[in-house]
């Protein structure tokens, strides 16, 4: 929409936030001069494309922020950050990329005043969609590791996730509108492989979505280009809301069961040296009573009494 400038899905602001969370704000000159490349050739002016660049770089540089207060973690291993990257990374970020653009635009004579709701909107969850889809998947790419000690069984679900993930591409982007079907696919992958499985998996269905409304098939087929939009956008943020949300908290889960099973162990260790200890407790007041005397002006005292669990009784003829 309006000179190639919005679309729904705008995987740069992913990228941005993704390299400011992995490099730092050290980083934004480059951001600046991405946006700026991209847009030169959008124009329609070279002030309108410095203010769009702008707007570009400050959106991920506030994301960034917003994070880094909230206490986010690069590891996204818990509800809470999934939660920050929804509202703070992507919704909140992201106002400002899309009101200056579309503000640009407007103010430039590019865009009718009348159609600055609907662009804005566009704009805007484009750019959300970017954090969304496209930030979690090079978060992890980070941290990845080559998998070690998993049983063939586990191979073959994931060989068998990856099939089915193609299978539903092929039928989103044919004739039939069957878009609901890559849900069920987001849920396996969140349950049995948590964020690492699911984040790839919602950027596929997203993917798979947008070609099929290029292609103006299956539920795209019909009509104009801002319903394509908005259905194409429900559809994309459902999906990386239900991946993110699940992911994340079925990886939580997981970590606290470790949490509890490890603290269990730690009591039966314990437990289990006390049980074997050879040692017993002795009060001070039995050790002085022990002594002999004349140190311990009460020794007559022991040779009548005996010191017993609960106290002192009568000694045994």
């Amino acid at each position: 929409m309006v000179r190639g400038q919005v679309t729904p899905l705008w995987p740069p602001s992913g990228i941005a936030l993704a390299s400011l969370l992995l490099l730092g704000p050290r980083v934004w000159p480059g951001i600046a001069l991405g946006a700026f490349l991209v847009n030169v050739s959008l124009g329609p002016s070279l002030p309108a494309v410095l203010a769009i660049a702008a707007g570009n770089t400050l959106a991920p540089v506030c994301s960034y922020v917003l994070l880094r207060r909230a206490g986010f973690r690069n590891e996204l291993n818990r509800l809470r950050d999934a939660l920050a990257l929804i509202f703070l990374g992507a919704f909140t970020g992201m106002l400002v990329s899309a009101t200056v653009g579309t503000g640009t635009l407007t103010l430039t004579g590019v865009l009718d005043a009348g159609d600055f709701a609907s662009t804005w909107s566009v704009w805007w969850t484009g750019d959300a969609m970017g954090v969304l889809a496209v930030t979690p998947v090079l978060l992890l790419l980070r941290s990845a590791r080559w998998p070690r000690g998993v049983s063939p069984a586990r191979w073959a679900e994931g060989i068998l996730l990856v099939a089915a993930t193609a299978c539903v591409g092929f039928v989103e982007t044919s004739d039939t509108p069957l878009l609901f079907l890559g849900f069920p696919l987001l849920i396996w992958a969140g349950f049995r492989f948590r964020l690492a499985g699911a984040a790839p998996c919602a950027l596929a269905v997203s993917v798979f979505a947008i070609v099929a409304a290029g292609q103006k098939s299956g539920p795209f087929a019909g009509h104009d280009l801002f319903t394509n939009m908005i259905t194409l956008q429900a559809f994309n943020a459902s999906a990386s809301l239900t991946a993110l949300l699940l992911g994340a908290a079925v990886g939580e889960r997981a970590q606290t069961e470790r949490e509890i099973a490890q603290a269990c162990r730690q009591l039966a260790e314990m437990a289990t040296r006390i049980a074997t200890s050879d040692r017993r407790p002795t009060l001070p007041a039995v050790e002085m009573l022990k002594r002999p005397y004349p140190w311990n002006p009460i020794r007559p005292l022991n040779d009548c009494l005996t010191v017993g669990t609960t106290g002192f009784e009568p000694a045994t003829p």
